[in-house]
């Protein structure tokens, strides 16, 4: 029997067949033996074939075989740094909720997300949430960051939860997808499905006053239906997104704005660091590169991936700053 995997725990699977029963599965024993280097085998987004079993209490079932994944995305595993964790698969479409202050989302945080989607062939939105919190500060900032990714070509979008803004908008995106939410915890993901979808009522928290950072409110990736013909996965707040299985000469082609320019380099193999007469470089001191996002990918040639968000936000703020003057 095959099935498409709704949530995952760890151990237990939740797997809607094909005529549209929720069943809890196990993987097969072995299954976890074939040399795949992630934590999670099994993700949310997965299409499966699985055999029930009947016991006293109820019907299960074993996970024997996981068809092949259109993409994924993946980040570092949190305790086990040679591994990946596979967020989720087969995604149609991305939204990265973005908030400026309640939690702050740094440039760095962002560009390591739209550097692994790239990678894995996953179109991104940015979401700015909490529209309704900004003072005239905050909202510039916002609107600064927006500029920077709308000049490279990402799709960014407003909303507000709370007054409903920018929901219609979001909803039409997702109308006949596979979508999933991320970001950091406190970003608003659960609120924001509640909002589109009232009758899920998923549990959300407040932002903790004293630390500015979000409490973790959804515990494990789950997939839900929405009545209005789309799918959309609620996923864990991540707190740092470490890029795995990537080389250095390639990281550069998953900046497009660095991708358009690479050609014009004297070098083939140029890394737009220390090579003479690099055409990224140029366009960098002609301001037609963002400084944020080129600091963000010399963070990534050095393979500066732990404990990185607190030490750049100063740094993030600071290039933000400097470029508005």
């Amino acid at each position: 029997m095959t099935g498409l995997v709704y949530k995952s725990t760890g151990s237990w699977y939740t797997v809607k067949s094909e005529q549209g029963d929720f069943i809890e599965c196990r993987m097969k024993g072995k299954f976890r033996m074939k040399g795949i280097k992630s934590t999670n085998p099994i993700a949310v987004g997965d299409v499966v074939d699985y055999e029930l079993e009947e016991s006293s209490d109820k019907v299960t079932g074993t996970i024997h075989h996981i068809h092949e994944r259109k993409n994924y995305i993946v980040r570092k595993s949190v305790n086990l740094s040679h591994q990946m964790h596979i967020i989720a698969s087969n995604i149609d479409r991305v939204f990265l909720l973005v908030t400026i202050n309640n939690p702050p989302t740094t440039f760095n945080f962002i560009d390591r997300f739209l550097v692994t989607a790239e990678a894995y062939g996953i179109e991104t939105i940015l979401v700015f949430n909490k529209i309704d919190t900004f003072d005239e500060a905050t909202l510039d900032e916002q609107l600064y960051m927006q500029h920077v990714y709308q000049e490279i070509g990402y799709q960014c979008l407003r909303v507000s939860s709370t007054e409903m803004k920018g929901i219609d908008k979001l909803k039409e995106l997702m109308i006949g997808k596979v979508s999933m939410f991320s970001g950091h915890s406190g970003v608003g993901k659960s609120t924001l499905v509640n909002a589109m979808e009232p009758s899920l009522h998923l549990k959300t928290k407040v932002i903790s006053e004293a630390s500015k950072q979000g409490q973790h409110t959804t515990t494990f990736a789950e997939m839900y239906d929405l009545s209005f013909d789309a799918k959309i996965i609620d996923t864990p707040g991540i707190k740092g997104f470490g890029i795995v299985d990537m080389e250095k000469e390639e990281i550069s082609g998953y900046f497009p704005e660095f991708f358009k320019l690479k050609e014009q380099c004297k070098f083939n193999n140029c890394l737009h660091k220390d090579e003479p007469k690099c055409a990224v470089k140029e366009a960098l001191e002609r301001d037609e590169i963002a400084w944020s996002r080129y600091n963000s990918y010399l963070k990534l040639l050095e393979g500066d991936d732990e404990n990185y968000r607190t030490d750049i936000h100063n740094e993030d703020r600071a290039i933000s700053d400097e470029n508005r003057k």
